[in-house]
């Protein structure tokens, strides 16, 4: 089997976008490009690889985190699809729970136990934590194993404030390269290595990617302005290459 990238993705139901997106953070590459035409071509290993993902996309894994269990030299292919579904089902029963209490809600029962995430979120972390064993996945599990959900709320918050300076930023005309915007891009970088893991060029420039390419993260830093995420991706991409 041999797919050009506009039939490859009709097949798999992913945009062209994303899985130039994909190749460029090196999460799905194709399995040729024609040196003459550059057309990309995916192969049936591209299309297992591509169902992976899914699966963990479903599931609500970062495309960071994904990246890193699927090039883990612990990754069990055979293992991981049982832990998948272990989480798909898990998943399932939630959403069932909730149904269900949508019909006690109506009567005006108090449901809010339906709510609860927690089995599912164990697992997830679980899961993680077995196959994305990279040194920056270590470090952030060492450095954060004893944060209080009140230091994860303020760490949080802090995040979204950088965010928002991002914003004001763009707002008030200054361009990605801009002293301002560059100086946002450090202050962002030394939040993540104080808070989380040493965050060195590399990483920084897959995250200015995800801001852009992960459409969780971007609607929520563009709910400080249009265009935000784009703007910080910009401005990471200038800081990286000085």
């Amino acid at each position: 089997m041999k797919m050009q990238i506009k039939e490859f993705a009709e097949f798999t139901g992913v945009s062209v976008r994303t899985l130039h997106y994909y190749d460029e953070i090196g999460l799905l590459t194709p399995a040729k490009v024609d040196t003459l035409t550059g057309y990309r071509y995916y192969d049936e290993n591209s299309l297992l690889r591509m169902q992976e993902i899914l699966f963990y996309r479903e599931l609500d894994f970062s495309l960071k985190s994904i990246g890193e269990i699927l090039s883990s030299p612990n990754y069990n292919k055979s293992k991981a699809l049982h832990e998948q579904k272990h989480l798909l089902t898990l998943k399932k029963e939630r959403l069932e729970r909730l149904i269900l209490a949508i019909d006690g809600a109506m009567k005006g029962e108090n449901v809010m136990k339906a709510f609860d995430n927690s089995e599912f979120e164990k697992h997830k972390d679980e899961a993680k934590e077995k196959w994305g064993k990279t040194d920056a996945y270590k470090e952030h599990a060492e450095k954060t194993k004893n944060y209080s959900k009140q230091k994860w709320n303020d760490l949080a918050e802090g995040m979204d404030h950088i965010m928002a300076d991002f914003a004001l930023c763009m707002k008030n005309g200054k361009s990605p390269d801009s002293a301002e915007a560059q100086n946002l891009v450090k202050m962002l970088q030394s939040h993540i290595n104080e808070n989380y893991y040493q965050c060195t060029s590399q990483i920084l420039a897959g995250l200015g990617q995800m801001y852009v390419g992960d459409e969780r993260f971007k609607n929520n830093i563009d709910k400080h302005a249009d265009g935000t995420a784009q703007f910080v991706c910009e401005a990471i991409e200038f800081y990286c290459k000085k």
